[in-house]
């Protein structure tokens, strides 16, 4: 039977008191963690972000965000993992609704194809001048 693949974001804050290697030891820790369980489709580092509030005593805090694929058992280890490692301040695992997942995969496919249309129309003109220009000097 295959299995169920559902499509989640996670968002975690990373204490600052870890310095730029602990921080991207913990960054690549949990993407090879989600990648072994599932797939990566993206992993957005926000860097360092104020708190409105402080959090263990911490006023700033290092942001990011993982989309990714995976069963749906895996999202408690995941949070298990989250709890235990040292220099992780808040984490959030949030499942996406397939409907806008597609919607927006959809969106974002069109856009892609207006943009080339208007590569396409941009690139056109100059080529037919340049035809134009050689034309009249020969």
């Amino acid at each position: 039977m295959p299995e169920i693949m559902h499509s989640y974001e996670t968002v975690f804050i990373i204490s600052l008191n870890q310095g730029e290697d602990g921080i991207a030891a913990l960054v690549k820790k949990f993407t090879d963690l989600i990648a072994a369980n599932g797939t990566v489709e993206s992993v957005d580092e926000w860097g360092k972000r104020k708190f409105a509030y402080l959090i263990d005593k911490q006023p700033e805090g290092y942001y990011t965000l993982i989309n990714f694929k995976s069963g749906p058992e895996f999202t408690a280890e995941l949070d298990r993992v989250f709890k235990i490692t040292d220099g992780i301040l808040r984490s959030m695992i949030i499942k996406k609704d397939e409907r806008k997942v597609k919607a927006q995969k959809a969106a974002d496919k069109a856009s892609e194809v207006e943009e080339v249309k208007a590569q396409a129309e941009e690139a056109a003109p100059v080529a037919v001048e340049e035809t134009a220009e050689e034309a009249t000097e020969a």
